[in-house]
């Protein structure tokens, strides 16, 4: 871990904005696009780069903004990692957030995030909050191979249950599905089911697939060495150097997927999920824009 002054912390256009308070990961997925070389990283990328002047940045752009919108974070970097026990950078973003009548939307992989729960109610109840959490593999087993310093999928689902206690909306990241090892039937099904059952208001799913490219391919096939012998050799026979690579059991999936989403009243294209994400309440609107099924 190491700390720097940035020069700026939002980005995006006016009607939503993004903000990375940390560069680089802890939670070591073997899948991760971040560690793309296009990304320009100059350090490890386990090497966590802390913006510690992040708070001071983002009240100043708060306060020269003339409309009100909502400020996520966790696109590139969770905001929930290891460092943040001790840090609490995104603890005191989330507090300008509030403080300012911003709404939030948080993506993160981590039950640490039950920590802010406080700050993510009285976002929510005064604006919006949305919390997004990423689930791809239903095993504990398999899991805790492709997502190994971080809680698992059963723990994410009680992190879920628990915002819906609390009135706090919630969108699933369903992204990315590995080809020959998580892209089953037998592992969608649960975690579709425990979406419905968590009241997820959508789930983000590209397809049955990842991309790869130079950086993040160089990391996933050491872990596929490491973990399921010969399958790299059979990545690299099926997909080559592609960027996107997709299930041979994609198009099947995928059905199953977006009928279960409309048979359950969920969100299930990137772009609808989108909108909801970036649609800042006018006032008055939040029970509305927020009811549950």
């Amino acid at each position: 871990m190491h700390f720097v002054d940035a020069k700026g912390i939002l980005t995006g256009k006016t009607d939503s904005y993004g903000m990375n308070i940390y560069r680089g990961c802890t939670h070591g997925c073997i899948y991760c696009d971040s560690r793309s070389k296009v990304y320009g990283f100059t350090h490890a990328f386990d090497d966590i780069e802390v913006k510690q002047n992040a708070p001071l940045l983002l009240e100043n752009a708060l306060l020269s903004k003339r409309r009100k919108c909502m400020i996520g974070t966790g696109s590139m970097s969770d905001p929930y990692m290891h460092c943040e026990e001790e840090l609490r950078l995104t603890r005191r973003c989330l507090e300008l957030i509030h403080r300012y009548g911003f709404g939030a939307t948080i993506l993160t992989k981590s039950d640490r995030i039950l920590r802010d729960l406080d700050l993510l109610e009285a976002i929510n109840n005064d604006t919006k909050c949305v919390v997004q959490m990423t689930l791809t593999t239903f095993g504990r087993n398999l899991c805790s191979i492709l997502e190994p310093n971080v809680c698992n999928t059963q723990r994410r689902i009680e992190v879920l249950k628990e915002m819906k206690k609390r009135g706090i909306p919630t969108v699933v990241w369903m992204t990315p599905i590995l080809p020959f090892i998580n892209d089953t039937e037998d592992n969608m099904r649960p975690i579709l089911d425990a979406c419905a059952d968590a009241g997820v208001k959508g789930i983000i799913c590209f397809g049955m697939g990842l991309t790869l490219r130079e950086g993040n391919r160089e990391y996933f096939y050491d872990a596929l060495d490491r973990h399921f012998p010969g399958l790299k050799l059979k990545y690299a026979q099926t997909y080559g150097n592609a960027y996107q690579v997709n299930s041979p059991d994609n198009d099947r999936l995928m059905k199953i997927f977006h009928s279960f989403c409309e048979e359950h009243g969920m969100l299930h294209t990137p772009e609808d999920c989108f909108a909801y994400l970036s649609e800042f309440p006018e006032k008055g609107e939040q029970l509305s824009m927020f009811e549950f099924r």
